[in-house]
């Protein structure tokens, strides 16, 4: 991978200088993933941080027993994750598991916590997305009480937002299912399922089980209902 194209993909890597960026790249170790594989266990958090090239992945909270199993979040292409193990050594209880193919670069913790002390505009931008993602689980706390079709609308935008491709009739995310769509929505599978088939048939998205993608056509009527306008 090119410098600038390691750069424009990931939007943590903006803000480092070219040095930073060779540094990295040649550290790098790459990886590929079939859907439904364990890309991270719980007990190799905090080896290193990874970047999602292509593919999309989610992260798990497991009880003691492994039995109780909740989809924390879902992370596509140009994201990242692991970097908080790095800062906090305590003992993890969740995992990340591919949801379809998915590429990764991983970069170990002690080489990229020497990078942040080196390039402190990297660190500094690291430190905004930290936040940001902060924000956005205040938003999930601040949407607990809304109807459920609010609270999925949300999660449609933001993914849509973060992750999604445009195409010729609206943007285009990965078909995600509706277990792990209800759960970092925080409303119920039933709804959820619901809410999308109802959302299909208004014409305001497309699900495509065949090809696994959910097109959103109509974006601003559900950047509406999400309360975002």
């Amino acid at each position: 991978m090119q410098i600038e194209a390691f750069s424009e993909l990931f939007p943590l890597l903006m803000a480092a200088n070219p040095e930073t960026l060779e540094w990295l790249l040649s550290v790098a170790v790459e990886h590929e993933y079939p859907a439904n594989r364990a890309v991270l266990m719980e007990d190799a958090w905090g080896n290193a941080v990874y970047f999602i090239v292509s593919g999309w992945v989610k992260v798990r909270r497991l009880s003691g027993s492994g039995e109780d199993v909740v989809t924390l979040a879902v992370l596509g292409r140009g994201d990242f994750f692991g970097e908080m193990a790095i800062l906090d050594e305590s003992p993890r209880s969740t995992d990340v598991i591919a949801l379809s193919a998915v590429r990764l670069i991983s970069i170990s913790a002690q080489r990229f916590i020497q990078t942040l002390f080196k390039d402190p505009q990297l660190h500094h931008r690291m430190l905004q997305l930290m936040v940001r993602r902060l924000r956005q689980t205040n938003l999930r706390f601040q949407l607990r009480h809304q109807p459920p079709a609010v609270k999925l609308a949300n999660t449609l935008v933001s993914l849509g937002e973060n992750y999604g491709q445009e195409v010729q009739h609206g943007i285009e995310v990965f078909n995600i299912p509706f277990k792990d769509l209800a759960d970092v929505t925080d409303i119920g599978v039933e709804e959820t399922a619901k809410i999308m088939e109802k959302l299909d048939s208004k014409g305001w998205i497309k699900i495509d089980t065949v090809g696994q993608t959910v097109l959103l056509i109509n974006l601003k009527q559900l950047t509406h209902l999400a309360g975002k306008i």
